[in-house]
């Protein structure tokens, strides 16, 4: 960790452990020493894709954006939310302050709260037979995320908001109608209201449909911002992800992802195989060698583990286990037994 000094505000650079799913953020992430919280500045990876879908929902979104609105994704998992999130905020060029709703979050979490006492003692002993000691002891009050956010600019990305409870959320109702984040009077500041400064942009995300620990947000901030639904990707956008994320030619891309969307049909919803069920085979595949075509041992294994444990946790018409795992494998090859001609092993391969 070293220290720099600009413009006499002294800053801190860490290591990141670790990066972001889609986008990659950079090893130095720069955060103001008094405060110590992180601030990043959101870069694609190399292996980010910008499909005419992604772009069209991006440019919806920074339209809102730069008409003084704050953007709200909401869909399902696995169907981009956060990185659509990041990528509007590398879109807009600002440094962001990254945010992940808890359940735990309070609005001291948001808004900051005292850490502690500074200590201050003067000495006075200028005559040497007088000796005089004043203490002064006060509270040291901490800013938290949203606080910098506003006073600094930033582009606050607040993922799954509705993850913390709708209490902790109340101090985003003033800086998003008045512009105004309203303070604790014990801070011991000038004044108890801070102007959100004119860079400042708010993007959230959050899960319609979830199974634990989402609370519902009160409409009075629903009403703050523009929602955008969100579903799953075309078939042209997932099977370039997949691609991208695995390193599978574009054929058996094409293939995992039409199976992964049989499976999605016939569970009967969007949050049920999502484009990330299709990276993992991908990976698989790309991993073993493997053929992504009905005979191939390690693609089938592949689809019945990640697609029948998907299926099997949320349920699929009452069927056992083994009958969901015999259902996965109907649906390969269905899909996925194309014609096929078998290599030297006893692998498939495609003609």
């Amino acid at each position: 960790m070293s220290a720099a000094h600009q413009g006499g505000t002294a800053v801190v650079r860490r290591t990141v452990l670790r990066p972001s799913s889609y986008l990659n953020i950079p090893n130095e992430v720069y955060g103001v020493t008094a405060v110590g919280a992180s601030v990043i500045r959101a870069v694609p990876r190399p292996d980010f894709v910008e499909t005419p879908y992604v772009a069209e929902v991006t440019d919806r979104a920074l339209g809102y954006v730069r008409a003084g609105f704050p953007v709200h994704f909401r869909g399902p998992s696995g169907v981009g939310k956060t990185t659509l999130a990041l990528h509007v905020a590398h879109r807009l060029g600002r440094p962001v302050m990254l945010m992940v709703g808890d359940d735990e979050f309070g609005s001291s979490d948001l808004v900051g709260a005292h850490a502690g006492f500074r200590r201050r003692r003067v000495v006075d002993n200028f005559i040497a037979s007088v000796r005089k000691t004043e203490d002064d002891v006060a509270p040291r009050w901490v800013d938290q995320r949203l606080t910098i956010a506003c006073r600094e600019g930033l582009t606050l990305v607040y993922d799954e908001f509705t993850r913390s409870r709708p209490e902790a959320n109340n101090a985003l109702l003033s800086v998003l109608e008045e512009g105004v984040l309203v303070l604790p009077s014990r801070r011991r500041a000038e004044t108890d209201y801070l102007r959100v400064h004119p860079d400042f942009v708010a993007i959230f995300t959050s899960n319609p449909v979830e199974y634990a620990g989402v609370h519902q947000a009160q409409d009075a901030l629903f009403e703050r911002f523009v929602t955008i639904d969100l579903d799953a990707f075309d078939e042209a956008s997932e099977s370039a992800i997949v691609q991208a994320r695995s390193g599978v030619s574009e054929a058996d891309a094409l293939s995992i992802v039409r199976l992964v969307r049989a499976c999605r049909v016939a569970l009967g919803g969007a949050d049920r195989h999502t484009v990330r069920s299709a990276i993992v085979i991908a990976k698989v595949v790309a991993q073993r060698g493997a053929v992504a075509a009905a005979g191939d041992p390690v693609f089938e294994r592949a689809c019945q583990d990640v697609l029948s444990s998907e299926a099997g946790r949320r349920g699929w018409n009452g069927l056992s286990a083994a009958q969901v795992r015999a259902k996965v494998l109907e649906l390969v090859h269905q899909q996925a037994g194309g014609p096929v001609k078998r290599g030297r092993g006893t692998r498939p391969v495609r003609p």
